[in-house]
């Protein structure tokens, strides 16, 4: 069951630069900063109640956060909701038609385990699922 917005990632082009303008933003600094060697990318998490925003940039240019800089600039990436168990949550997805992008769930950033979901499946939205590695 999805339970909850995990976190909102926002694609950007320099992390320092962005981490300086969402403190400035929420009035907190970020409290994670954390490579993703996997998928290109370094993160920085700002908390906001229960929610986290995701600032992801681009540290190849052959990554996701590369390319969808380069197609559509720096903004919204992905909304990520929380369950508890991923896999069941990918099957149930799957079989209601969904669009799963991996084939098992990945090492994700935050100690999470994640998959994604295809936009064109989700009315333009990338979505990813998460779950807290135990």
């Amino acid at each position: 069951m999805i339970k909850k917005i995990e976190h909102i990632g926002i694609a950007v082009k320099n992390l320092e630069n962005s981490n300086a303008l969402f403190q400035k933003l929420f009035g907190k600094e970020h409290y994670k900063v954390e490579a993703v060697e996997s998928e290109g990318v370094s993160t920085s998490f700002f908390m906001l109640g229960e929610t986290k925003i995701e600032l992801l940039e681009a540290t190849n240019s052959n990554s996701a956060i590369a390319k969808f800089i380069d197609k559509k600039g720096e903004g919204i990436h992905h909304i990520a909701y929380e369950v508890d168990d991923i896999d069941f949550e990918m099957n149930r997805l799957r079989n209601e038609g969904f669009e799963v992008l991996n084939a098992q769930p990945k090492d994700g950033a935050d100690n999470k385990k994640v998959c994604f979901l295809h936009p064109r499946s989700t009315n333009g939205v990338l979505v990813e699922l998460c779950q807290e590695k135990h």
